[in-house]
């Protein structure tokens, strides 16, 4: 099971937040990543954490202000990037193109999908691994593996009926380790989370509790 902690724009400490999630993977043996803000992604790959993007664009080198390059991400220390988390939403083509510029930088690729019809769709161009997240969960106290567990089901047989060497990740409400257990149940094999951890008044103690499901 993956754990992939995405800070947003959050106002916790990163690089508490990155050493905590090292220290925690390395105790339980879980596999943890954090994706803090782009100008954070050198300080955080530093703590020793994988470290992820939250966004790359779907660029090279140009007259592209404002955009994120994967080689800049790259060149910081992440070993992979979100793609059209619900709050960075982007074309189907500009997903391809994202996910293209990722995988020639070497970077993983997990792309966000609200439900199992986008889900199977993101799986058919190929990233690592696709994420279901219903909107109206995202932020909340609810997991959507105990909210509505049909639409991880659904998500994973979506995915598994396109590719199956594509993984399904669940995100959405995800904040205790009963949440990340009722995932793996469902057939998820890892899950993105932000305010559980980044929100969390003891982040450690958030991510031992998460790890404690696996």
């Amino acid at each position: 099971m993956f754990v992939l902690v995405n800070l947003k724009a959050y106002p916790c400490d990163p690089i508490a937040v990155a050493t905590a999630a090292r220290d925690v993977a390395a105790d339980a043996g879980v596999r943890i990543a954090v994706a803090p803000q782009a100008a954070d992604l050198s300080r955080v790959a530093e703590t020793g954490v994988e470290t992820w993007a939250q966004h790359v664009s779907p660029i090279d080198h140009g007259s592209h202000t404002g955009s994120t390059r994967a080689a800049a991400v790259a060149d910081a220390g992440a070993v992979g990037t979100l793609i059209n988390h619900s709050e960075r939403r982007l074309t189907l083509a500009d997903i391809d193109g994202a996910r293209a510029a990722a995988a020639d930088n070497d970077l993983e690729t997990v792309v966000c999908a609200n439900d199992p019809a986008q889900a199977g769709a993101a799986a058919a161009l190929g990233p690592d691994a696709v994420a279901v997240e219903p909107p109206a969960l995202i932020g909340g106290d609810v997991s959507v593996a105990s909210a509505d567990p049909g639409i991880v089901r659904d998500a994973v047989d979506a995915v598994t009926d396109v590719d199956e060497a594509v993984e399904l990740f669940c995100g959405a409400g995800v904040s205790t380790g009963a949440d990340v257990a009722a995932a793996a149940d469902l057939g998820a094999s890892g899950v993105l989370l932000a305010s559980g951890v980044a929100k969390a008044d003891d982040p450690r103690a958030a991510l031992e509790d998460l790890v404690s499901g696996i």
